[in-house]
C-alpha cells in the first residue's frame, strides 16, 4: 500500500487559509442571523409597547366621559352677564381670558342658558376642567380629554 505523501508548504498554506475563510464566513452568517433575531424581537417589542399605549388612550379617553359645554360670550354690563354675539369673543384672549374690544371687556360664560341680548343664568365664568367646550355657533373652542386646541379658549 501506498502512503500519501505529506502536504507541501504552499498545499498546507492554502488549506489554512481555506480553512480560516470558512470559519469567518461561518462566524458571519451566525451574527447575521443573530442580529435578524434581535431586530426581529425589537420590532414585536415596540409594536407591544404601541398596542398597550394605545388601549390606555382609548380606556382612559372612554373613562372621561367628555361633557360638551356650550360657552356664550358675554359683557358685564351693570353687575349683569348679557349675552352677546359670538364675534365678540373671537381672536385672543388677553390675560385672565378676557377679550376687550372697543373698550368693553368680553368673556365666556360656561354653561346655563340666555340669548343675545338677555342676561345668562345657570353657568359660570369658570372654565370647565376636561369638558369639551363649543361656542353657541357650533365652532371648537376647546376640547376635552387628551387634547386641546390653541387659541381662542378664555376663562376666568
Amino acid at each position: 500500500m501506498t502512503q500519501p505523501r505529506p502536504p507541501t508548504v504552499a498545499e498546507a498554506r492554502a488549506r489554512e487559509q481555506a480553512r480560516r475563510r470558512n470559519a469567518e464566513l461561518e462566524q458571519m452568517q451566525r451574527a447575521a442571523a443573530e442580529k435578524r433575531r434581535k431586530r426581529n424581537r425589537r420590532l414585536i417589542g415596540g409594536a407591544a409597547v404601541v398596542g398597550v399605549v394605545a388601549l390606555v388612550a382609548v380606556g382612559y379617553n372612554v373613562l372621561s366621559g367628555n361633557d360638551t359645554v356650550t360657552a356664550r360670550c358675554v359683557v358685564d354690563e351693570n353687575g349683569q352677564e348679557v349675552v352677546v354675539e359670538d364675534r365678540y369673543c373671537s381672536g385672543s384672549p388677553g390675560m385672565n381670558g378676557i377679550f376687550i374690544v372697543g373698550g368693553s371687556q368680553y368673556r365666556y360664560y360656561y354653561g346655563g342658558a340666555g340669548t343675545v341680548g338677555q342676561t345668562a343664568t345657570g353657568g359660570s365664568t369658570v372654565k370647565p376642567k376636561g369638558a369639551e367646550i363649543k361656542s353657541t355657533s357650533g365652532s371648537t373652542i376647546e376640547r376635552g380629554g387628551l387634547g386641546a386646541k390653541v387659541g381662542g379658549s378664555s376663562g376666568s
